[in-house]
C-alpha cells in the first residue's frame, strides 16, 4: 500500500469518528476529499474525482452562509468540478464551478489577503468555459476580473504575485490587450515580494519559483507589441532579483545625505538597517522575527526617502534612459529566449533599440544548450574538435551572424566592443566565440571584442564607478595548489610568479599562496587590495549554488562568505579557476556564480571561465593577458581587461593550443 493510499484509509476512519449531525465533521470530509483528489491527479481514476466531489459538496452543507470556512468549501468544490470538466468536457460541471467561484469572491471583499486567488480561480474557469462555447463575454469578464490586480498597490504575498503571473500567461495565450499591463504587475509585485524577503540563501527556492520564465516571456511580450523600450526596462526588473535586492543594501546615499536634514537622518537609518541585514545574509533557515522587522524598518525607510523632493524613484526600477547608460562604452546586446518567440535587442548610446528576431525556437535553444554542456564536460579527454565546431556554427548561423549583420547596418565598426546580456538557456553557451570556421571568412572575434555582463544595471553601476588614484590601488595575486579537498595544481606557483613579473614594476603588489591562502586570509586581503589575481581550483554547485566556491587551504571560500563582504573600491579580478560562469541549473538567469560575485560585490572588470581550463594553458593566457593590460603604458588600467584578453588569446592561436582553451576565458563588465 503507497503513503496515498493509507492517508485515504486513515482519513475513512477518521471520518467515521464523526458521526452525521456533529458540527465539526466538515474538517475529516474535507481531509477525504483533497487525499483522493491527490490520488487522481497520481492515478488517474475518475471515481476518485467523482467521490472527492461528494465528499467536497457534504462540506460544504455543514458550513453555512457565516461559516469562517465557507469561501475555502465553495474553492474546494469548484477546483474539483473544473477538474472533472477538463477530464469529461460536461459544460454543467464548469456553469457549477463558476457559480461557486463567483460565490467565494464575494466572501472576499477588496482587502481580503485571499481575493486575489479568487479572482484568478474565476477567471481560469471563465476561460474553460470560453474554450469549450467560444461566448465572448466569458474572455470579457476574466480579463476585467483580473484587471483588478492592478490597482493593488502592494503584494502582501505571493497570492498576489501567483495571481497576476497567471493574468500574464493568459494574456498572452489569448494575445488581450492587457498583456503588458499584466507582465508589468506581476513583475511589480515581484520585485516587491523579494523586497520583503530577507537575503538568504534559503530564499532562493521561493525566488527561484516566483521568477520562474516571468522576464523572458514578458519581454517576448513587449518586443511582439513593439513596446521596445518597456521589453528592456520589464527584462531588467525580472532577472538577477537576488543580486538586485543584495545591491539595493549598497545604493550611494551621497545626494541623499546633502538634502536636507531629514534626507540625512534618513541616509544614516538607511545605511544602519542595509548593514544589518546584510550581515544577516544565511544566518538562520527561517526568518526570525528580528530579521522581518529589520526588512520591514528598511522598506518603512525607503518608503519615506520617497515622499522627499526629487527622491520618488529612490530604489525603484530602473527606466530605459537610466539603462541605456551601459551602451555608453558600446552597444549591448539582450539575446532572448522565451516560449513565445526568440529575440535579440540591441541598444546603442542613443536612440531606440534595434530588433532582430531570431531564427530558432526557445526548444531548439534548450537542447542546443544541453548538448553543448554535455560536450563541455568531455573537454581534455575526447576528440570532440569537429562537434565542437559544429555548435559554433550554428550558433553563428542562428543567433550572432544576424546581430553582426545588424551591428554593421547600425556603422558599429570592426573591432569596436560590443557587450552580451545573454538570457535563459544563451547564458550557458559561448556566444563569444561563435563563427563560421571557415578559411576566408572571419568569426566574431575577427569582427568586435567581446565582453558580457549579467544585467544592464551591473554595467552602469561599474562605468560609474571612478577608479581611485594609482598610488592607493593595491594588487594581491592568491594561489593555492595544494587545498584541503581536491587535486595538487602544479601550475600555481609558476602563474603567480608570472603575475608578479608582470605588475610588480607598475603596481603595489603582495601575494599569498599555500598555508597563506586560507579563507580568512583571502577575504582579509580582499579588504585592503583593489586589483585580484586568484589562481586555484572552482568549485560550483549548480544545486546549491550559494555553496559554489573557491578551493583554499582550509576549506571553501564560497559565494556567501563573498557575499557579506564589504571591500572599498574593488577594480579588476582575475580568476585563474574552473568553471567560474558556471551558475544555478534551473535559474540561469539568476546568474548566482563566483563571477557574478564579485561583480555583484564591486569589481568593475571580472575574468571568469565557462568551463574546465588546463592549467599550463591558463599560465600562457594570464602571462600574454598582463603583458597586453599593462604595455607600453607601464600602468594598469580595469577597462582595458576586454581588449588585453581579446589580444592575449589571438597571441596564442598559433601555439596549437586546443579550440576549447582558446575560448574558455570571458570578460564580464566595464
Amino acid at each position: 500500500m503507497s503513503d496515498l493510499d493509507e492517508a485515504i484509509e486513515l482519513n475513512r476512519a477518521a471520518l467515521l469518528l464523526y458521526p452525521s449531525g456533529r458540527s465539526d465533521r466538515s474538517m475529516p470530509l474535507n481531509n477525504l476529499a483533497i487525499s483522493l483528489q491527490d490520488r487522481f491527479k497520481q492515478r488517474g481514476m475518475m471515481s476518485d474525482l467523482d467521490e472527492a466531489i461528494e465528499l467536497h459538496r457534504a462540506a460544504l452543507l455543514l458550513r453555512p452562509s457565516g461559516h469562517s470556512d465557507r469561501p475555502m468549501s465553495l474553492n474546494n468544490l469548484a477546483a474539483s468540478l473544473r477538474g472533472r470538466f477538463e477530464q469529461r468536457g460536461m459544460i454543467s460541471d464548469i456553469d457549477e464551478a463558476i457559480e461557486l467561484h463567483r460565490a467565494a469572491l464575494l466572501l472576499r471583499p477588496p482587502g481580503h489577503s485571499d481575493r486575489s486567488m479568487s479572482l484568478d480561480n474565476l477567471a481560469l474557469s471563465l476561460q474553460d468555459r470560453f474554450r469549450q462555447r467560444d461566448v465572448q463575454s466569458d474572455l470579457e469578464e476574466a480579463f476585467s476580473l483580473y484587471s483588478q490586480l492592478s490597482y493593488l498597490s502592494h503584494a502582501v504575498s505571493r497570492i498576489h504575485l501567483s495571481a497576476a503571473k497567471s493574468w500574464a500567461a493568459s494574456a498572452d495565450i489569448f494575445n488581450h490587450a492587457s498583456a503588458l499591463l499584466a507582465y508589468k504587475v506581476a513583475l511589480k509585485f515581484l520585485d516587491q515580494q523579494v523586497a520583503l524577503l530577507s537575503s538568504s540563501s534559503h530564499h532562493f527556492d521561493v525566488i527561484r519559483e516566483a521568477v520562474s520564465s516571468l522576464a523572458t516571456d514578458a519581454f517576448s511580450c513587449s518586443v511582439r507589441r513593439g513596446a521596445l523600450t518597456t521589453a528592456v526596462e520589464l527584462m531588467e526588473q525580472g532577472r538577477a532579483v537576488f543580486w538586485t535586492q543584495l545591491a539595493r543594501f549598497s545604493t550611494s546615499l551621497d545626494e541623499l545625505s546633502v538634502s536636507g536634514d531629514t534626507g540625512t537622518a534618513l541616509a544614516e537609518e538607511f545605511k544602519r538597517l542595509s548593514f544589518c541585514l546584510r550581515n544577516a545574509f544565511d544566518q538562520s533557515k527561517d526568518q526570525s522575527p528580528q530579521i522581518r522587522q529589520l526588512i520591514m524598518q528598511w522598506d518603512e525607510v525607503v518608503s519615506r526617502v520617497r515622499l522627499l523632493p526629487d527622491f520618488s524613484r529612490f530604489l525603484l526600477p530602473p527606466l530605459f534612459a537610466d539603462l541605456q547608460r551601459a551602451a555608453e562604452g558600446g552597444p549591448v546586446i539582450i539575446v532572448n529566449a522565451s516560449q513565445h518567440s526568440c529575440d535579440a535587442l540591441i541598444i546603442n548610446s542613443a536612440g531606440d533599440p534595434v530588433h532582430i528576431p531570431l531564427d530558432i525556437t526557445q526548444a531548439e535553444v534548450f537542447e542546443f544548450s544541453l548538448e553543448f554542456q554535455s560536450l563541455a564536460e568531455e573537454f581534455g579527454s575526447s576528440d570532440y574538435q569537429l562537434t565542437l565546431v559544429g555548435i559554433l556554427r550554428k550558433l553563428w548561423n542562428d543567433v550572432v551572424n544576424p546581430v553582426v549583420r545588424a551591428l554593421r547596418e547600425s556603422e558599429i565598426r570592426p573591432g569596436s566592443r560590443i557587450w552580451w546580456c545573454p538570457t535563459a538557456e544563451f547564458t550557458l553557451l559561448p556566444l563569444h566565440a561563435a563563427g563560421p570556421y571557415e578559411k576566408g571568412r572571419d568569426n566574431l572575434s575577427d569582427i568586435y571584442i567581446s565582453s558580457y555582463t549579467p544585467t544592464l544595471a551591473t554595467l552602469v553601476r561599474a562605468r560609474q564607478q571612478v577608479s581611485p588614484d594609482a598610488s592607493s590601488q593595491h594588487f594581491v595575486a592568491i594561489g593555492q595548489g595544494n587545498p584541503v579537498e581536491g587535486k595538487e595544481l602544479k601550475c600555481v606557483a609558476p602563474e603567480l610568479a608570472v603575475v608578479a613579473r608582470h605588475v610588480t614594476p607598475v603596481i603595489s603588489f603582495t601575494s599569498l599562496d599555500d598555508g597563506s591562502a586560507t579563507v580568512e586570509g583571502a577575504l582579509d586581503a580582499l579588504d585592503r587590495n583593489q586589483w585580484l589575481h586568484l589562481a586555484c581550483h572552482g568549485m560550483p554547485n549548480r544545486t546549491q549554488p550559494f555553496e559554489s566556491s573557491f578551493a583554499m587551504r582550509d576549506g571553501p571560500l564560497m559565494i556567501k562568505d563573498i557575499i557579506r563582504s564589504d571591500w572599498q573600491n574593488p577594480q579588476f579580478a582575475f580568476l585563474s579557476a574552473c568553471h567560474t560562469t558556471v551558475g544555478d541549473k534551473q535559474s540561469p538567469d539568476e546568474s548566482i556564480h563566483l563571477a557574478a560575485a564579485m561583480q555583484f560585490c564591486g569589481f568593475r572588470s571580472v575574468i571568469g571561465s565557462m568551463w574546465s581550463v588546463d592549467d599550463d594553458v591558463a599560465r600562457q593566457v594570464v602571462s600574454a593577458f598582463y603583458r597586453k593590460l599593462i604595455g607600453d603604458s607601464k600602468r594598469l588600467d580595469c577597462t582595458g581587461a576586454a581588449v588585453a584578453l581579446h589580444k592575449a588569446v589571438r597571441s596564442l592561436r598559433k601555439q596549437n593550443i586546443p579550440l576549447e582553451q582558446q575560448i574558455v576565458f570571458v570578460h564580464i563588465g566595464v
